[in-house]
């Protein structure tokens, strides 16, 4: 694969700043978006206090949560609120680079968050807002070269 996933990017993220364009303004980085994000960093807690086999840390900005069984999160980890859910593999920096990106997403939109990941679809290659985390970071491409890491899938692959 070459770099053929980034016009789509490219148009993802275009498609997202007209659609953030349509949302009040009162609704972003604001009280209410801020009521969201403690809402979704309690539910984070919540998940990851009931299903977490692993240590749970304090990292980058985010509370980690290790050791949930995968059936507990999409892919490699997800980041609710600011708790990052993952496995037994203990996040590199990269990766928590691009969860603090998610954290910071969930700060601009609050409840809007889950609706609108889920409006920007599973493929994290056509998905604007793991293409703002950063792919590379996100384990979705290879880093420096374009390409999704040998033997991932959309599905599996990243944060």
């Amino acid at each position: 694969m070459s770099d053929d996933w980034r016009p789509a990017a490219e148009r993802a993220l275009d498609h997202g700043r007209r659609l953030d364009r349509r949302i009040p303004s009162v609704l972003l980085r604001s009280p209410i978006s801020r009521a969201g994000y403690w809402w979704g960093t309690a539910v984070g807690w919540m998940w990851g206090s009931l299903w977490s086999t692993g240590p749970v840390e304090r990292r980058g900005g985010l509370w980690i949560f290790q050791g949930m069984p995968e059936w507990t999160f999409n892919r490699g980890g997800v980041c609710v609120g600011g708790c990052f859910l993952t496995g037994s593999r203990r996040p590199t920096d990269a990766v928590l680079r691009h969860e603090a990106v998610h954290k910071a997403q969930w700060l601009r939109y609050g409840m809007l968050m889950p609706v609108l990941y889920l409006i920007a679809g599973r493929d994290p290659l056509r998905n604007r807002f793991e293409i703002e985390a950063g792919l590379e970071d996100g384990n979705y491409v290879r880093r420096g070269s374009g390409q999704r890491p040998e033997g991932s899938s959309p599905k599996r692959s990243g944060a």
